[in-house]
Protein backbone atom coordinates (compact mmCIF):
# COMPACT_ATOMS: atom_id res chain seq x y z
CA UNK A 1 0.00 0.00 0.00
CA UNK A 2 1.45 3.14 -0.61
CA UNK A 3 2.02 6.12 1.53
CA UNK A 4 0.00 9.37 0.26
CA UNK A 5 2.54 11.25 2.22
CA UNK A 6 5.74 10.08 0.82
CA UNK A 7 7.55 11.53 -2.54
CA UNK A 8 7.59 8.32 -4.89
CA UNK A 9 10.52 9.86 -6.25
CA UNK A 10 13.64 9.39 -5.20
CA UNK A 11 15.73 12.18 -4.38
CA UNK A 12 18.57 11.47 -6.96
CA UNK A 13 15.45 11.33 -9.57
CA UNK A 14 15.92 15.28 -8.76
CA UNK A 15 13.49 16.43 -11.65
CA UNK A 16 10.49 13.98 -10.83
CA UNK A 17 10.88 14.51 -7.17
CA UNK A 18 11.00 18.48 -7.18
CA UNK A 19 7.93 17.94 -9.41
CA UNK A 20 5.78 15.92 -6.86
CA UNK A 21 7.01 18.59 -4.05
CA UNK A 22 5.79 21.56 -6.01
CA UNK A 23 2.21 19.87 -7.38
CA UNK A 24 1.64 17.17 -4.12
CA UNK A 25 2.55 18.78 -0.88
CA UNK A 26 3.34 22.38 -1.22
CA UNK A 27 -0.44 22.88 -3.74
CA UNK A 28 -2.46 20.57 -0.92
CA UNK A 29 -1.47 22.83 1.93
CA UNK A 30 -1.40 26.36 -0.27
CA UNK A 31 -4.66 25.50 -0.76
CA UNK A 32 -5.86 24.52 2.38
CA UNK A 33 -4.60 27.51 3.81
CA UNK A 34 -6.63 29.61 0.87
CA UNK A 35 -2.98 30.95 0.58
CA UNK A 36 -1.49 32.01 -3.25
CA UNK A 37 1.69 33.00 -2.23
CA UNK A 38 2.84 29.76 -1.05
CA UNK A 39 2.70 28.73 -4.95
CA UNK A 40 2.71 31.74 -6.57
CA UNK A 41 6.47 31.05 -7.68
CA UNK A 42 5.57 27.85 -9.16
CA UNK A 43 4.07 29.12 -12.42
CA UNK A 44 5.61 30.44 -15.21
CA UNK A 45 3.34 33.72 -15.84
CA UNK A 46 4.58 34.09 -19.73
CA UNK A 47 2.44 32.63 -21.78
CA UNK A 48 0.82 30.50 -19.11
CA UNK A 49 -2.67 28.80 -20.41
CA UNK A 50 -5.33 26.56 -18.51
CA UNK A 51 -7.80 24.53 -19.85
CA UNK A 52 -10.79 23.62 -18.06
CA UNK A 53 -12.33 20.09 -19.36
CA UNK A 54 -15.51 20.78 -17.36
CA UNK A 55 -15.67 16.97 -16.68
CA UNK A 56 -16.09 16.15 -19.73
CA UNK A 57 -14.98 13.77 -22.45
CA UNK A 58 -15.27 15.64 -25.41
CA UNK A 59 -12.73 18.17 -26.38
CA UNK A 60 -15.51 19.62 -28.24
CA UNK A 61 -16.43 20.86 -24.70
CA UNK A 62 -13.38 22.28 -23.25
CA UNK A 63 -12.57 25.84 -22.31
CA UNK A 64 -10.40 28.28 -22.24
CA UNK A 65 -11.37 29.15 -18.54
CA UNK A 66 -7.91 30.49 -18.26
CA UNK A 67 -6.31 32.56 -20.32
CA UNK A 68 -4.07 33.90 -17.95
CA UNK A 69 -2.15 33.13 -15.25
CA UNK A 70 -4.21 36.18 -13.31
CA UNK A 71 -7.52 34.32 -14.11
CA UNK A 72 -6.38 31.05 -12.75
CA UNK A 73 -5.41 32.58 -9.58
CA UNK A 74 -8.38 34.03 -9.06
CA UNK A 75 -10.45 30.88 -9.36
CA UNK A 76 -8.14 28.77 -7.04
CA UNK A 77 -8.48 31.59 -4.51
CA UNK A 78 -12.20 31.41 -4.43
CA UNK A 79 -12.30 27.49 -4.46
CA UNK A 80 -9.71 27.57 -1.56
CA UNK A 81 -11.91 30.71 0.22
CA UNK A 82 -15.18 28.47 -0.32
CA UNK A 83 -12.96 25.01 0.78
CA UNK A 84 -12.14 26.23 4.26
CA UNK A 85 -15.36 27.62 4.61
CA UNK A 86 -16.54 24.22 4.87
CA UNK A 87 -16.50 22.03 7.87
CA UNK A 88 -15.73 18.37 7.27
CA UNK A 89 -16.21 15.13 9.33
CA UNK A 90 -12.29 14.00 8.78
CA UNK A 91 -9.47 15.57 8.47
CA UNK A 92 -9.29 17.04 5.06
CA UNK A 93 -5.31 17.40 4.48
CA UNK A 94 -5.13 13.53 5.02
CA UNK A 95 -8.25 13.13 2.63
CA UNK A 96 -7.09 14.92 -0.05
CA UNK A 97 -3.86 13.15 0.49
CA UNK A 98 -4.77 9.92 0.08
CA UNK A 99 -7.22 10.79 -3.09
CA UNK A 100 -3.91 12.18 -4.89
CA UNK A 101 -2.22 10.25 -6.95
CA UNK A 102 0.86 11.49 -9.02
CA UNK A 103 3.46 9.00 -10.31
CA UNK A 104 3.35 9.49 -14.11
CA UNK A 105 5.84 12.31 -15.10
CA UNK A 106 7.48 12.18 -18.56
CA UNK A 107 10.33 14.53 -19.03
CA UNK A 108 11.87 15.59 -22.51
CA UNK A 109 14.57 18.09 -21.90
CA UNK A 110 13.37 21.26 -20.28
CA UNK A 111 9.65 20.42 -20.72
CA UNK A 112 7.43 17.58 -18.58
CA UNK A 113 4.10 16.33 -18.68
CA UNK A 114 2.81 15.37 -15.15
CA UNK A 115 -0.66 13.52 -14.51
CA UNK A 116 -2.29 14.23 -11.47
CA UNK A 117 -5.47 12.35 -10.45
CA UNK A 118 -7.87 12.06 -7.93
CA UNK A 119 -9.94 9.51 -6.51
CA UNK A 120 -11.79 9.40 -3.37
CA UNK A 121 -14.08 11.40 -1.20
CA UNK A 122 -14.22 13.81 1.79
CA UNK A 123 -16.76 13.67 4.19
CA UNK A 124 -18.67 16.78 5.16
CA UNK A 125 -19.55 17.40 9.02
CA UNK A 126 -23.61 17.28 7.44
CA UNK A 127 -23.37 13.64 6.30
CA UNK A 128 -23.09 15.17 2.84
CA UNK A 129 -19.91 13.46 0.68
CA UNK A 130 -17.84 15.77 -1.72
CA UNK A 131 -16.61 13.03 -4.18
CA UNK A 132 -12.92 13.83 -5.42
CA UNK A 133 -12.86 12.07 -8.61
CA UNK A 134 -11.14 14.20 -11.71
CA UNK A 135 -7.67 14.31 -13.45
CA UNK A 136 -5.06 17.16 -14.42
CA UNK A 137 -2.34 17.25 -17.10
CA UNK A 138 0.19 19.61 -16.04
CA UNK A 139 3.07 21.01 -18.13
CA UNK A 140 5.89 21.92 -16.31
CA UNK A 141 9.09 23.52 -17.87
CA UNK A 142 12.36 24.44 -16.35
CA UNK A 143 12.70 27.77 -15.72
CA UNK A 144 15.83 28.97 -14.51
CA UNK A 145 16.86 26.31 -12.99
CA UNK A 146 13.66 25.39 -11.64
CA UNK A 147 10.39 23.03 -12.37
CA UNK A 148 7.46 25.25 -12.69
CA UNK A 149 3.72 24.95 -14.10
CA UNK A 150 3.66 26.67 -17.68
CA UNK A 151 -0.07 25.64 -18.15
CA UNK A 152 -2.62 22.89 -17.22
CA UNK A 153 -5.68 20.77 -18.84
CA UNK A 154 -7.49 20.07 -16.00
CA UNK A 155 -10.58 19.57 -14.50
CA UNK A 156 -11.11 16.25 -16.89
CA UNK A 157 -12.88 12.87 -15.89
CA UNK A 158 -11.22 10.26 -13.56
CA UNK A 159 -10.88 7.83 -15.65
CA UNK A 160 -11.50 9.41 -19.36
CA UNK A 161 -14.31 7.02 -20.97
Amino acid sequence: MRDPFKNPFPADDAARHAIWEMLVPRDIDAFLAADWSQVADDFVEDGFIGIDGRREVSPDKWRLTFPTLAAYRDEWLRQARDFASQSFAEDPRTAIFTTTTLEDIEIEGDMALVRKKFDGSLKKADGDVDVLKWQTLYYCRLDNGRWKISGFTGYLPNPME
